[in-house]
């Protein structure tokens, strides 16, 4: 089923002017950074970290097809010095894992991103699930924010990345403990190309990030997570320094 319209917003611009600037309330302030080791979630790291947070990193397991992304979020950690937990939430993957990101026996779709090629990678509920957890880690250490990297381009095909969600969460999540937690997605409004255009000028090296929906020796190239980003280099006028499989090692 296709959604309406009404049910899809769009992002209200594509550039910076669309980027939600951070604040920190006092020079110990602690977030929650929800990092799976993509794109996204690496900019957003950075950017909480430029801002003065004590950034507490997470990435989850939860029965995803390969590694390659938390692997690469736990080696950029180190190299940081940033506080970071693998939570392994496997045991959920039943009840979950009708998706080709969770089930090795789907096909994956190829082609740029739209709800009628693309609505196999859904994962049910991930977000809300994944910020729930982050949200009782905050409230765990002290932290009053948690980020994630929801971002205006996911808007047509993920509802748990559109701002009537962050909205909702917000919600739930200031009256969920005596403890109050805020939700923050400082590119909820912004496409790819702008986060990329941010984190380069940030001097951020995309070599230590992972999109790929496979996660093959190389990059495929051909997935609409790669397709997207490299459109983004494109449009940067850049080369993405990942490697990316030539036809012949594709398989």
């Amino acid at each position: 089923m296709t959604d309406t319209p009404h049910h899809v917003p769009q992002p209200s611009s594509a550039g910076a002017n669309a980027i939600t600037a951070l604040t920190t309330p006092d020079d110990t302030a602690k977030a929650v950074v929800i990092y799976s080791g993509g794109m996204d979630s690496y900019t957003v790291l950075h950017r909480a970290l430029r801002a003065g947070f004590e950034v507490h990193a997470l990435s989850f397991h939860y029965g995803q097809r390969h590694s390659r992304e938390l692997e690469t979020a736990s080696r950029v950690c180190q190299q940081l010095g940033v506080a970071h937990q693998v939570v392994d939430i496997r045991a959920i993957h039943g009840l979950i894992g009708n998706s080709a990101l969770t089930d090795a026996t789907q096909t994956m779709p190829d082609g740029d991103y739209d709800a009628d090629n693309m609505a196999a990678t859904v994962v049910p509920n991930r977000n809300m699930i994944l910020l729930s957890l982050a949200i009782g880690h905050a409230i765990n250490i002290g932290a009053n924010v948690c980020f994630y990297g929801a971002h205006g381009g996911d808007h047509v095909l993920y509802p748990d990345c559109r701002p009537e969600f962050v909205e909702g969460v917000n919600a739930v999540a200031a009256i969920a403990d005596f403890n109050p937690v805020r939700i923050a997605a400082p590119y909820l409004h912004a496409s790819k190309h702008a986060i990329l255009a941010d984190g380069l000028s940030m001097g951020l090296d995309y070599a230590q990030t992972w999109t790929c929906y496979l996660g093959g020796e190389y990059a495929c190239g051909q997935c609409g997570s790669c397709r997207e980003r490299l459109a983004a280099f494109a449009t940067q006028g850049i080369d993405d320094p990942l490697a990316y499989a030539a036809p012949e090692k594709m398989s």
